[in-house]
């Protein structure tokens, strides 16, 4: 059996609060009745997935899965496709957004090296689970091979499982991501599954103009129209006009609910591996917590089929993890809350729910 087949074999369907006794806990804060809204549901979220009332979130790890694309030399982002070798080296100097971020919370980054062109030197914070250096050009072809789609999840798995065991365990993980021109492959995924049209849910990505964005989609619908991927088969999908990050984000969503480890999940790019996660194993979807919405048209959509709500809009499409690493700090700030409010009883607080 494989670790993608029996991650997902051992993946178990979790309830949130089936009996309703977070809620009656919650309850008995000196507090009015939901007056915290938005905290109150994921500290009822978290409890549910960990089986914990008292977990204290400790142990942060955001992964940044970085990975090439084929696609790139269509002309589709701004940036030259340089750049994600060149990030990756600024995730290591811990001078990007998504280290400046992990720090403020307390968290741990870990970059996780699924196909970038670039080679690197073995690295403290670097995972190399290289599967190819970049994907082919979805254009002319399928991004992978069905095995290599299958190699880059189970190097998602690989990654969470390694830091899990060596860590002694995880209390909660973010996804991020890192690879020039991986907005195309994330539209043309969701086009895949869902009968929407490519210029609905394709965005301007790294910032690119209007004649740009129409080639874009343009770039999208030839990917479909030559691929045919079938949207039964979320391997197929991936394999045809994926990313090797996509591939190990859905990986490291799989792996976590395996776990009971809750995962935030940032833009669109970390929605669209979480999505082929949830298509893999559907009892995936209550193990994950939406972060942001981003700017990206197409993550609207995505969050929409998903039947997440966003944590937050704040109109960020940067991606490496940093809506998942603010996300990360409110489901943080809401277990502290349930861990350590004071209630009606203890505060010496007139209850008016007491008959």
């Amino acid at each position: 059996m494989s670790l993608l087949e029996e991650t997902i074999r051992d993946i178990k369907h979790v309830d949130i609060d089936p009996r309703g006794e977070i809620r009656e806990y919650i309850d008995k804060f000196a507090i009015p009745a939901c007056s915290l809204g938005r905290l109150e549901e994921l500290a009822t979220i978290y409890v549910s997935i960990t089986d914990d009332f008292f977990r204290e979130i400790k142990k942060k790890v955001i992964f940044t899965m970085a990975g090439d694309h084929g696609v790139a030399e269509e002309g589709v982002s701004a940036f030259p496709q340089e750049v994600t070798g060149q990030m990756v080296n600024n995730f290591l100097n811990k001078g990007a957004a998504v280290n400046i971020l992990a720090q403020h919370i307390g968290a741990k980054v870990i970059v996780v090296d699924c196909g970038v062109k670039k080679e690197f030197e073995p690295l403290c914070g670097l995972k190399i689970k290289k599967i190819g250096k970049g994907t082919q050009n979805i254009t002319k072809g399928p991004a992978m091979s069905r095995r290599d789609a299958e190699r880059s999840i189970e190097a998602g798995m690989e990654a969470f499982n390694e830091e899990f065991n060596d860590g002694g365990g995880i209390d909660i993980i973010g996804t991020g991501d890192m690879g020039i021109a991986n907005t195309t492959p994330s539209s043309a995924i969701i086009a895949s599954f869902e009968d929407v049209d490519a210029e609905h849910i394709t965005g301007r990505g790294t910032g690119i103009k209007d004649s740009a964005l129409a080639h874009k989609i343009n770039v999208v619908k030839r990917a479909l129209a030559v691929n045919r991927p079938d949207s039964n088969d979320p391997i197929d999908v991936l394999s045809k006009v994926g990313g090797y990050e996509i591939g190990g984000i859905a990986g490291l969503c799989l792996a976590s609910a395996r776990k009971r480890v809750p995962v935030v999940i940032d833009g669109f790019i970390s929605t669209a591996g979480a999505y082929i996660a949830c298509k893999l194993e559907p009892k995936t979807s209550n193990y994950i917590i939406a972060s942001h919405k981003s700017e990206e048209k197409g993550h609207t959509f995505y969050l929409e089929k998903m039947r997440k709500l966003p944590l937050l809009d704040l109109n960020m499409r940067l991606g490496e993890g940093t809506g998942a690493a603010l996300g990360i700090s409110m489901v943080d700030a809401a277990m502290k809350l349930f861990t350590q409010m004071a209630s009606f009883s203890h505060a010496k607080v007139t209850n008016p729910n007491n008959e």
